[in-house]
């Protein structure tokens, strides 16, 4: 499931870090979930499926894009796709492709993809499974690595086309339009991104007016005690902003994606809910387990047991079914007045 998921998208100074905390995020939990987010139910069930638009579109190729690596790509084919993240996967899928999609990286873990082969190790890409599959068109990431993967890929002779990672609401048709670009389908990538950015649009105008919540994000992975408090740029601080809120982290100071937690840190930041990804809400043994991570029991949220939960696979893929998370996060963070 973000992370989401989100993965990739934490950089900086805590990079060896993060990417010890990202190889785990699909991994098994260090104990069971011993409480339930008080006041919050999560993201809805149907986060869990992607709606394709129909009839499915027929690519037009070949056409030539430009990759975020600054090479000219042309595709020539679009019948063997393989999207090597959960978000173009969901792109790609929602797009009404999805049938020609025939592996998923690890964190494509919504329905309809979750019978493909995965081509990741951890989150590394295995260039062999890749080719094995004899791919037509391969979509990637700035952040998908290794950069030796990328390369072997390459020099098979595969086309592959570089995203930028999303990283707030805003990206969210970029994206789509960059995905139906390379895939051929530019005019379905425009009713792909009507769509989303209308449902966001609708979510935004039901946010509660009066007092805004403060809301912390939490990156947690229990098994590797990695415990990280969002600020700017974390992702989670475009949708928080949107869903009527106002980001702790960034609100306290915090300049970084993501910082180290501290008691001090949390103390400053005092937010009323506290966001997690269900996965690492899971790893530190549910609500319980997070209210004994130092500091976090003594925030307003930890007093209140208020916590967010939403789903790794989808919270921070910024793309077509961010409505629902919109949604999700607006019904969670004012439930109870706040």
């Amino acid at each position: 499931m973000r992370v989401p998921r989100l993965v990739g998208r934490l950089v900086g100074a805590l990079a060896g870090l993060l990417a010890l905390a990202v190889v785990l995020t699909g991994c098994g939990t260090a104990g069971g979930d011993s409480g339930k987010p008080s006041g919050a139910s999560g993201a809805p069930s149907t986060a869990d499926r992607v709606e394709p638009l129909t009839p499915a579109p027929t690519p037009r190729l070949p056409v030539s894009v430009r990759s975020a690596d600054g090479r000219d790509v042309t595709i020539g084919g679009a019948d063997r796709i393989v999207p090597l993240s959960g978000s173009l996967s969901e792109i790609v899928f929602s797009l009404g492709l999805g049938h020609r999609v025939v592996a998923r990286d690890i964190t494509a873990t919504f329905e309809q993809a979750r019978r493909l082969p995965v081509v990741t190790r951890a989150h590394d890409v295995s260039a062999e499974s890749v080719l094995s599959l004899r791919p037509t068109l391969v979509l990637a990431e700035t952040t998908t690595g290794p950069a030796e993967a990328i390369g072997q890929i390459r020099a098979a002779g595969v086309p592959l086309v570089v995203l930028d990672p999303a990283k707030k609401l805003g990206d969210v048709g970029t994206r789509i339009d960059k995905v139906a670009a390379a895939l051929g389908v530019p005019a379905a990538g425009a009713e792909l991104r009507e769509r989303a950015e209308s449902r966001i649009e609708a979510v935004r105008q039901g946010v509660p007016h009066g007092k805004k919540p403060r809301v912390a994000f939490l990156y947690l992975r229990g098994s590797a005690s990695v415990y990280l408090l969002g600020g700017a740029g974390s992702g989670a601080d475009s949708l928080i902003e949107a869903a009527g809120g106002v980001d702790a982290g960034v609100d306290s100071g915090l300049k970084k994606d993501f910082t180290p937690i501290t008691s001090e840190a949390l103390a400053k930041a005092a937010p009323d809910v506290i966001l997690v990804m269900s996965k690492g809400l899971d790893s530190v043994g549910g609500v319980d387990g997070l209210l004994r991570i130092p500091g976090v029991g003594q925030t307003p949220a930890g007093l209140d047991r208020r916590i967010a939960s939403v789903d790794d696979g989808v919270l921070l893929n910024f793309g077509p079914r961010t409505d629902a998370v919109l949604k999700s996060l607006v019904e969670q963070i004012h439930k109870g007045g706040a």
